[in-house]
């Protein structure tokens, strides 16, 4: 059988040394994996236990159209996301469009002009420098006369509570903390360590929200950051949560008072939840959710064995190879674009659609350089299927993420170290 598997790989375009190489990583990772496993088997009992604690029914699958009012699919699916993430109520719709717009919806709705915006964290996501003001776009907070306060994380990652508890004061209104690295190598962060973060922040100012963008993180541990104070979670349903079959869509989890502001901005005053078709993407959304403690535990197989070969080849890799993890994200830094490129290459040759096309730098809309993306995935620009990407600027890192198998997954970081090796740019 060992002899049939390698003649496939190799069929599939990995060498006999890069196969072997990899196995002998994978030796290593039996008990690392058993661990993750035992993760996704606690939060698969979770999210069944919030299904059928709110009862769901076959009618929920169905969906409405038009106004969408009464839909019981709908309702009900956000009594389920606000069970398992033990908070008041929940924002779960298709009309939100991808992370962004979950993030820019959660601030916009419970920030007023004069009121300001603080991350303890450092730099957000890139594109939500956009929906800050951090760089001038129609529409942005600034442009509302709501102000942006920065803390920049110590050397070493940890918080710098000092000047955190200095730049709070009378107009510091929502506290935003990305959980993830996004396009930085800097450590991703645990629900503990949020938690101790939130803790320090609702002890100088105890009335200030604090919202955590969840993108990545969702069940990748046992406790998520409402479980430890956060105000908000707030995430795609094309990542994690939505278990690679949700086609669209964006949550927000948190108190009831802002839930509802999100809820207005979305759709309109006075109308707020009780609109919005769910236009028969509802079995998805629920099955997805099902699905999802087991998709994101093998993302993390995935990026746990990345991790490991390339540090045995002497990249920097985030996190390293024994490193406990937050997220589904592996980055490694290469020093040089043609690093990058060809892990690219590697990731989108290993894809089940579009596996013949080349992936190339693009200027992408809301980003500051030169952005490539690979990613052969069933719902276009899902990050819980196979996909990587990253800037083309110093210190050219790549950011791996996603598999809807551990066996894709484990293909997948073979053809890149493949494609690096073939490149010239490392070998073994």
């Amino acid at each position: 059988m060992e002899q049939t598997i390698k003649n496939m790989y190799q069929q599939m375009g990995i060498s006999e040394g890069v196969f072997q190489f990899c196995e002998e990583i994978l030796d290593g990772l039996t008990e690392r994996f058993a661990e993750i496993d035992k993760t996704a088997e606690y939060n698969q009992m979770k999210v069944v236990k919030a299904m059928q604690n709110c009862k769901v029914s076959e009618a929920c699958l169905l969906g409405t159209t038009g106004y969408g009012y009464n839909d019981l699919g709908r309702e009900t699916l956000e009594a389920v996301y606000a069970s398992i993430f033990h908070t008041e109520d929940a924002l779960v719709r298709p009309q939100i469009t991808c992370g962004t717009h979950a993030l820019a919806l959660a601030l916009m709705s419970n920030l007023r002009p004069g009121d300001e915006l603080l991350s303890p964290v450092g730099k957000p996501y890139d594109t939500l420098e956009e929906v800050i003001g951090i760089r001038p776009s129609k529409g942005s907070l600034r442009e509302y006369g709501i102000t942006y306060s920065q803390v920049d994380l110590l050397e070493d990652g940890s918080f710098d509570y000092e000047n955190i508890k200095k730049a709070i004061n009378e107009k510091t209104k929502l506290v935003t903390i990305q959980r993830s690295k996004g396009y930085q190598t800097r450590p991703t962060l645990s629900v503990a360590r949020i938690g101790e973060l939130i803790s320090f922040i609702k002890g100088i100012k105890p009335d200030v929200i604090c919202m955590v963008d969840n993108c990545y993180g969702e069940f990748v541990e046992r406790l998520e950051p409402s479980d430890v104070g956060a105000d908000m979670v707030v995430g795609s349903l094309i990542k994690n949560p939505g278990g690679g079959l949700a086609p669209i869509g964006g949550y927000i989890a948190g108190t009831k008072e802002c839930v509802e502001n999100a809820a207005f901005r979305l759709t309109s005053p006075g109308l707020g939840k009780e609109v919005g078709a769910s236009l028969g993407v509802l079995k998805d959304f629920y099955q997805g959710l099902f699905l999802s403690p087991t998709v994101t535990a093998g993302a993390l197989k995935g990026a746990i064995f990345a991790a490991n070969i390339y540090e045995k080849l002497g990249f920097r890799v985030v996190p390293n190879s024994t490193e406990s993890r937050h997220d589904i994200i592996q980055a490694v830094e290469f020093g040089k674009p043609e690093g990058v490129i060809a892990f690219c290459k590697g990731i989108q040759a290993a894809a089940p659609v579009d596996s013949f096309v080349t992936p190339e730098p693009w200027d992408m809309p809301g980003y500051d350089s030169p952005v490539i993306m690979a990613a052969g995935a069933f719902v276009a620009g899902s990050s819980i299927e196979l996909s990587a990407d990253g800037p083309i600027k110093p210190p050219y890192a790549v950011y791996f993420q996603g598999g809807l198998t551990y066996e894709h997954a484990k293909f997948g970081i073979m053809k890149t170290l493949q494609e690096v090796i073939d490149a010239g740019i490392a070998s073994i």
